[in-house]
């Protein structure tokens, strides 16, 4: 099997990907910078760099780097029109484009019954402080695309609120609000590999973000039928199966779901619990080439007006 990775070839991820291969399969890393596309009559090669990614049985996206609106589109359609031409591509790019936008992916869970902290986006500043206000006086302010932490702000002080708001909206920001919900220091990471289901505590005695790249510690955690059930659930949502699903124990109305994640790390849940997840990642691109799985969801077509509409206003900065 040759599989194409999406991400940097400096990438711990794809080191370890490439470990637990051992000879079994090719893998080769691909950069996004270096993707591009031809159509020639009824034919649309997608290349990257030197690789022509249609020779490929997989392509395994690793990474979702910054980039301008132009880009992100691109880039979407590009492994569209390799997955509708039959290449095989984990996380699906409709997957991504979902998980990618808080708020699209949140909407999503929301509209299916999935319990989630309550949240308000919005553009101005006026809009925002109202939001403060409704949810108590106390929230956090989380950027619509990022991951592991970065630019996630409690606020608590109606002064901070107004500048943080002002600045925001002078950014040309959106402005995405959730409650704050006192947990008892932790949440839990749910990775989800086809129909492998793991689970950790991440905990943090010093900071209420408990995400390990700002210095939380994880544990084993035994999940419960609920947690695998919702993380399941969430994942079928958004049409990721590969997926890391974060939730949170409310202690007045139970466990949430905070986020689902479709370019799941797993460095630290491998360590915690001593399992090969790369070559349990491995395995599973494996039995879906040979199984022959191939999406045929118009939703995911090149250019598709529910492709461009999920994307239309995503700049990844």
């Amino acid at each position: 099997m040759r599989i194409a990775v999406l991400c940097s070839p400096e990438s711990w991820y794809f080191k370890d990907l490439r470990r637990a291969a051992h000879d079994e399969h090719e893998l080769l890393p691909a950069r996004y910078s270096q993707l591009r596309a031809e159509v020639h009559g009824d034919r649309v090669s997608v290349a990257c760099g030197e690789l022509e990614l249609s020779e490929f049985d997989v392509v395994l996206v690793r990474t979702m780097p910054a980039g301008s609106l132009e880009q992100v589109v691109f880039r979407m359609d590009a492994l569209a029109h390799l997955e509708t031409a039959g290449t095989v591509v984990l996380n699906p790019p409709k997957a991504i484009e979902v998980a990618v936008d808080k708020y699209l992916a949140l909407a999503r869970l929301e509209s299916a019954a999935i319990p989630t902290p309550r949240t308000i986006v919005c553009q101005t500043a006026d809009s925002a402080m109202d939001a403060f206000e409704s949810l108590g006086g106390q929230a956090v302010i989380k950027p619509l695309f990022g991951a592991e932490g970065r630019g996630i702000t409690r606020i608590d002080d109606e002064a901070m609120a107004v500048r943080a708001f002002n600045m925001l909206e002078q950014l040309g920001a959106v402005i995405y609000l959730q409650e704050f919900i006192s947990h008892p220091g932790y949440d839990i990471r749910v990775l989800l590999i086809g129909d492998h289901v793991f689970g950790m505590r991440r905990l943090s005695k010093d900071d209420w973000r408990t995400n390990i790249s700002r210095g939380g510690h994880a544990e084993p955690l035994e999940l419960t039928e609920q947690m695998i059930d919702l993380a399941r659930q969430s994942a079928a949502v958004v049409g990721a199966p590969l997926a890391g699903v974060d939730l949170i124990e409310d202690p007045d109305h139970g466990l949430k779901v905070l986020e689902v994640n479709a370019v799941p790390g797993w460095r630290r849940l491998a360590q915690t619990l001593d399992v090969d997840v790369a070559r349990l990642v491995i395995e599973f691109t494996h039995e879906r080439v040979r199984s022959g799985l191939r999406r045929n969801d118009t939703d995911c077509a090149p250019g598709s007006i529910n492709n461009k509409k999920s994307i239309r206003n995503q700049v990844i900065r």
